[in-house]
């Protein structure tokens, strides 16, 4: 059995408890400008997202995409993925650091499985596009639509298809293919940072001003389906793991609620990022 080489980011802002396997890199995301009490650089003992060539002063509206653009453009492996500090890929039902992927888990798979992926997120009583809208600002996918028919017009019925799903792939969580991600890259932020030149966040508050991370989102899943249709994957190469979520289901079934039949946005992210 080949040996693949294996490179997953473990996006973060703060020291966290990080897995011990050593294909996980922890990534400082976000740390252009940031600073510590005495004001130095702030150094969590991790890489930073600001090294190499890098988008990290993006990171406000980019979130872990700072992180998962550094991974593209500076790391060399047969695969590479991006988790968050909070949320793991798991082999395992039982949630806890100690049922973390390992390597060793993930080997008997690769070659084999091109693009791992988090287990379906089902929405029930919404679609993608009717959650986005009434939790965020409809316009932003409006725009979204609009940059993709002027960039890559066959895709438009791809978008239009996932968008009115009640299920995605979410968290901007994968790993895959060096080759297949510098495709996936290079057809993703083609087309947010042209979205982002569009959207006016100067009255967006912090929480409203991360809205290219959540529209990534949902253009994973266009670009997977785009994929799929054209034969360049086959829905066998593609495995779903497990997913560690953590959320407050208490204020969260409320507030989607709210938003739905009350039209009020969400202020504050309710999954743990």
């Amino acid at each position: 059995m080949r040996d693949y080489t294996v490179k997953i980011i473990v996006a973060t802002h703060k020291k966290y408890q990080m897995p011990k396997d050593d294909m996980y890199l922890p990534l400082h995301v976000g740390a252009e400008g940031k600073l510590d009490e005495d004001g130095n650089d702030l150094d969590l003992g991790y890489t930073k997202d600001n090294s190499g060539d890098n988008i990290s002063n993006l990171n406000s509206s980019f979130c872990e995409l700072t992180g998962l653009y550094w991974a593209w453009k500076n790391i060399d492996a047969d695969y590479i993925g991006l988790v968050h500090y909070r949320r793991h890929f798991s082999l395992k039902k039982k949630a806890g650091f100690e049922n973390v992927l390992t390597y060793a888990e993930l080997r008997t798979y690769l070659g084999k499985i091109r693009v791992f992926v988090p287990t379906k997120r089902w929405y029930v009583i919404e679609t993608l596009k009717s959650h986005y809208d009434h939790t965020h600002y409809p316009e932003h996918l409006k725009i979204t639509r609009d940059v993709l028919a002027e960039k890559s017009i066959n895709d438009i019925n791809v978008y239009d298809k996932v968008v009115n799903r009640r299920w995605g792939y979410m968290f901007n969580m994968m790993i895959m293919e060096k080759n297949l991600l510098d495709e996936y890259c290079n057809w993703l932020f083609d087309i947010l940072i042209e979205v982002f030149k569009r959207v006016d966040i100067s009255n967006y508050q912090s929480f409203e001003r991360r809205y290219i991370g959540r529209i990534s989102e949902i253009l994973f899943n266009v670009w997977i389906e785009k994929m799929l249709r054209s034969y360049q994957i086959k829905k066998s190469q593609i495995m779903e793991l497990g997913c560690d979520v953590e959320e407050n289901l208490i204020k969260k079934i409320p507030s989607f609620l709210k938003a739905k039949f009350l039209g009020k946005k969400h202020n504050k992210n309710l999954i743990i990022r």
